[in-house]
């Protein structure tokens, strides 16, 4: 079995890159149904990462279902692909076209979560986008730090909908987009538009805790259009 597999640049989305040269090798036939995958240390060699990224990348593998694994044993390329599992190709993203398509769909799902969030948000659901929000607030704009606030804050609202499904949708999509930012290193920076993006989501808490499902839609709807024009997104008509 000669895979072709190649170190992986620096950057805090080094799992995703592992994860992504991997599903390719399986895409290409090069790892076929059944074969099994490389040790963790010598994958680790290989891309030029700690064994932890390697465990990370083998997880998110196995949650999409293109492998299996069993301790003691090591991981294996699945027999049959999960037709029912939703994966998105991480290489497809570095492509103009599919990243817009994914912030599109992205603002569909959170802009009505928000709406939902506002009608249904408990107590707790509020402090828990508080806390994040004041996170953000205190640390470098687009920091590691910062986008993992930035994606809790927006889980939180997607959890106070009450709908299971709504979290894992807004979350799968939600987290490539992440990467793919994190990826292409495209997103601007300064203290103005850490200013800017603190009071897009301090208008969307807001409106979340004074209960106006209105007021939330239309404040993530602003938020959602001014994060696409900080990731070089053109802008597009609201709808």
């Amino acid at each position: 079995m000669t895979l072709k597999l190649d170190k992986v640049s620096r950057g805090p989305n080094l799992s995703t890159l592992v994860a992504s040269s991997i599903s390719r090798e399986i895409a290409q036939g090069r790892l076929k149904p059944g074969d099994q995958l490389p040790t963790e240390q010598k994958l680790a060699v290989t891309f030029g990462v700690s064994r932890n990224v390697i465990r990370e990348a083998i997880a998110r593998l196995r949650s999409e279902g293109r492998i299996w694994s069993q301790q003691g044993r090591g991981a294996f390329v699945s027999d049959e692909p999960n037709a029912t599992v939703l994966t998105i190709d991480y290489d497809a993203l570095q492509q103009a076209t599919a990243f817009r398509s994914l912030f599109e769909l992205r603002g569909i799902l959170e802009v009505q979560a928000a709406a939902l969030a506002a009608q249904r948000r408990t107590d707790a659901d509020v402090a828990a986008m508080r806390d994040a929000l004041e996170t953000m607030n205190n640390v470098p704009y687009g920091s590691v730090t910062w986008l993992t606030n930035d994606l809790n804050f927006h889980k939180t609202v997607a959890s106070a909908t009450g709908n299971a499904y709504m979290v894992q949708f807004l979350m799968f999509v939600s987290e490539r987009v992440r990467d793919s930012i994190l990826a292409s290193g495209n997103q601007k920076k300064s203290e103005e538009l850490a200013r800017v993006t603190i009071g897009e989501h301090q208008r969307i808490l807001d409106a979340i805790e004074a209960r106006d499902p209105d007021a939330a839609r239309l404040a993530m709807l602003a938020h959602l259009s001014g994060a696409a024009s900080r990731v070089g997104l053109p802008a597009e008509p609201a709808p």
